[in-house]
């Protein structure tokens, strides 16, 4: 437990932006050196949000609204790839460090590069290994760029991939992608899925 809240902890503060560094760095921040009984995703995600609501509960619930409503003007902007949102942004746990990650879906990664260029948007591209059921992974380009004070990063998956979603990074299951309308109620609820 006292690894998932050091782990949690480091997540919160911005020293780490991703579940494995942060177990890395709490292991070594706690001297321990076996990789046995380490926390899952879902337990570090969970210390997370008890770490929040204790230490940040000023700031985190502001940071995560900015960062739903940047989402919002994003998806309104990229509304011809179908976008969807995931991770920390939709699960609640974003922060101000947090990057806003969105998948989109194309004929071609191309087309998006074309629309991001037409729209005099620079950015940075990239490929991430995406890891699906039965134990099939493939890496899915990605385009990334900053929007004011945030980190975009926009995965392009194939137009009919829609109904395949991946796997989530906290517990494995089907990733849970909000279109614009879930986010939009989010935002109008000022809840968390």
């Amino acid at each position: 437990m006292l690894l998932a809240q050091t782990a949690a902890r480091l997540m919160a503060e911005g020293g780490a932006r991703d579940f494995a560094g942060a177990q890395r760095k709490a292991a070594e921040q706690l001297g321990i050196h076996h990789r046995r009984n380490m926390p899952r995703n879902d337990e570090i995600e969970e210390a997370l949000r008890q770490y929040q609501q204790l230490f940040q509960q000023a700031s985190q619930p502001q940071a995560l609204l900015t960062l739903r409503q940047t989402a919002l003007k994003a998806m309104r902007l990229l509304q011809p790839f179908t976008p969807r949102l995931v991770g920390p942004v939709l699960s609640g746990t974003a922060d101000r460090y947090s990057p806003i990650y969105l998948h989109l879906f194309a004929d071609t990664a191309e087309e998006v590069g074309i629309f991001l260029m037409g729209h005099h948007i620079p950015f940075e591209q990239g490929e991430r290994l995406i890891f699906y059921s039965k134990g099939h992974e493939e890496q899915r380009p990605f385009y990334r760029f900053v929007a004011g004070e945030h980190t975009l990063e926009l995965t392009i998956f194939p137009a009919q991939g829609l109904r395949q979603p991946p796997l989530s990074p906290v517990d494995a299951r089907p990733q849970h992608r909000a279109s614009y309308d879930e986010v939009l109620r989010l935002l109008e609820d000022g809840a968390t899925p």
